[in-house]
């Protein structure tokens, strides 16, 4: 089967003319040319594959607006009735902010919420398939609900709403899969075609003597020279104190001041060559690479390159959570979204609960209806809101034409770079701390295949993959919720999740998230397939797997603007920090000033946060209602 076959599969799975998807477009602008009859009009977009996220139709109309300065005629007439409040951005911030709005005017406040996307959720994006006659589901952006402990009572008060208790995630997700299966994590080496697998979670780390051997084994057999073979020995299983001689506090000090790339470089010696192999270990959770973060982040997070230090991370502020990381529906957070709109929007589907919601089919067509009281518009890009005699002058574009509309107030539940484009009364020093962070770009990618087999036979579930664009590949997360039930066995089909971070090695961490988001933009879906073939077949191949054979569709969820960016300590101001409830923080830096109120409009999103995960897009819209009431 050629490859050629795998993308019409792919296309046609989601029902859409494959005449538009040449053409780059989204099912909406095609069934605008012309291309796809209106009669067979794609009305679920979870269901759509090729490249999704930031998708054809959803930045055309803010990059003209943002990048050459396009001025959109006000039209002379309202396209419908004052609202009492206008919330442009539909994801996570934005439908919390009408959450607690409604909590405050009572649910008949009429509310419009205007995002440019074609689905809701923001990056809490949702994604299904059909692979022979299972439904399989899975996330493309916001992933979990990290460290429920440290919530603030309001973020908290939003999940009990909305019916969610976490503490059933310990029945939902099988925390045993992995030992039931024997699965490790795996380091794949393309150029020398080496899959090799240890027990811990980083492929260099150990919990006894039997991991501590495996470790050694595995340094053994890396394509290195004997020297650098050497260096990783003393570094990862002997352990050494590569900092000996300084007291705790010292330690402290050097680990907070240099990137870990540096310090293990001046103080281990350690090769770039061998430096390479884990240079990017933690890309996929914060972002960028070891040269942007430093050794203390490292400490934080149990690097093994820091466990012969002998300084306790436990023991330090500013230490993760140790709460497990099992608190995630198939969807991810788009589960989050949907039990929101839920609440809003009573007749998109049955009555639900938050098992029921991750196999619930919801009726789009029920999203901006005259009789609700809260109405979702999708496909619509606002490119102007400010302050007016009779409140809030809100205008957008959806389908090439430009409407307004009015309301008492308005939340901004969105990208905070668009901000300066579309509220023409914010003043330059709130502009400019808008423009101090960049957000981070990454992509989330859904594999669906026909069978684990190879995975099982390899005896891995996690697979790294420093030398390719595809640095992380894994099956996803084991959980099984109401009528969900997740792959038992390896015969049967189900997803895998893969991550691609374009980091720009050597550059400020700002400017590779810049010059990262252009490489982004510049890919397309065949450039992804062909990235993610690469590595499977590789990694793989050996154990049977067959690209054309074993996947049956892929969904690329591209994010350009991904991470909200959170302050790092060898960049920024140290007295900087977010505010996200029970979890403490400095709340100072420029996002409190960026996030700074305007006449009656407010500003809700985890980048006003400073924080890149869903209690700081909750609590950015708690904070932003609060404001306005």
């Amino acid at each position: 089967m050629t490859d050629k076959n795998i993308i019409n599969r792919r296309d046609f799975l989601s029902g859409i003319a494959m005449t538009g998807v040449a053409l780059g477009l989204s099912p909406y602008q095609a069934m605008a040319s012309g291309l796809i009859p209106v009669d067979e009009k794609v009305s679920y977009p979870p269901a759509l594959t090729g490249m999704r996220g930031s998708h054809a139709g959803s930045f055309e109309v803010a990059h003209a607006l943002a990048w050459q300065g396009k001025n959109y005629e006000r039209p002379d007439k309202l396209t419908d009735t004052a609202y009492d409040l206008v919330i442009v951005g539909g994801g996570v911030s934005g439908l919390a902010t009408a959450h607690y709005a409604r909590k405050k005017l009572g649910e008949s406040a009429k509310i419009l919420i205007i995002d440019n996307h074609d689905d809701f959720g923001g990056h809490a994006k949702r994604n299904e398939f059909i692979v022979d006659g299972k439904k399989l589901i899975g996330h493309g952006g916001s992933q979990s609900i990290d460290s429920p402990k440290t919530f603030s009572k309001e973020a908290m008060a939003l999940l009990n709403d909305i019916g969610i208790e976490t503490e059933k995630f310990n029945q939902y997700f099988d925390r045993d899969f992995k030992q039931k299966h024997k699965l490790n994590s795996g380091l794949y080496l393309k150029d020398s075609g080496q899959l090799l697998s240890n027990k811990a979670y980083n492929i260099f780390a150990f919990e006894d003597d039997e991991g501590r051997k495996n470790v050694a084994k595995i340094i053994n057999e890396l394509p290195l020279s004997q020297d650098d073979k050497n260096t990783m020995t003393q570094l990862f299983v002997e352990q050494i104190d590569w900092l000996e001689g300084h007291s705790i506090k010292e330690k402290l000090t050097i680990l907070k001041q240099f990137s870990l790339q540096h310090l293990l470089k001046k103080y281990v010696g350690i090769s770039d060559a061998a430096l390479a192999l884990f240079l990017e270990d933690n890309k996929t959770l914060l972002g960028n690479a070891w040269d942007c973060w430093s050794g203390h982040e490292a400490l934080l997070l149990y690097h093994p390159a820091t466990m012969g230090l002998g300084i306790n991370p436990e023991n330090l502020a500013g230490g993760y959570s140790d709460e497990p990381y099992i608190y995630h529906f198939p969807d991810g957070n788009a589960s989050i979204s949907r039990l929101l709109v839920k609440r809003l929007i009573p007749t998109i589907a049955p009555k639900l609960n938050m098992e029921s919601v991750v196999t619930a089919q919801f009726d789009y067509k029920q999203l901006d209806q005259i009789a609700n009281a809260t109405r979702i518009r999708l496909n619509s890009t606002v490119v102007k809101a400010c302050n007016v005699e009779e409140g809030i002058e809100v205008q957008y574009v959806r389908d090439g034409k430009v409407a307004r509309v009015i309301a008492k107030k308005a939340v901004m539940a969105c990208y905070n770079h668009m901000l300066p484009f579309i509220m023409p009364e914010m003043a330059d020093e709130q502009i400019k701390a808008l423009q101090a962070v960049e957000k981070i770009p990454l992509t989330y990618i859904n594999v669906a295949v026909r069978n684990w087999r190879p995975w099982k036979k390899a005896g891995v579930w996690k697979i790294m993959s420093p030398e390719c664009l595809i640095g992380k590949a894994q099956l996803d997360y084991p959980v099984s919720m109401g009528d969900y039930q997740y792959a038992q066995n390896a015969d049967q089909p189900t997803l895998l999740h893969l991550i691609h971070c374009p980091v720009v090695p050597g550059l400020h961490p700002l400017e590779q998230a810049r010059q990262g988001r252009h490489k982004m933009y510049a890919m397309t879906v065949d450039d992804y397939e062909n990235e993610i073939k690469k590595v499977l077949n590789g990694a793989l191949g050996q154990y049977g797997f067959k690209f054309e054979d074993d996947v049956a569709a892929i969904t690329v969820n591209r994010w350009p603007h991904g991470y909200s960016y959170e302050y790092n300590e060898l960049y920024d101001d140290p007295s900087f920090g977010p505010d996200h409830g029970s979890a403490g923080g400095e709340d100072k830096g420029p996002h409190v000033l960026g996030r700074r109120a305007i006449g009656k409009i407010s500003i809700a999103n985890s980048d006003s946060s400073a924080y890149a995960y869903i209690q700081g897009a909750l609590d950015a819209a708690n904070r932003a209602v609060e404001e306005l009431y």
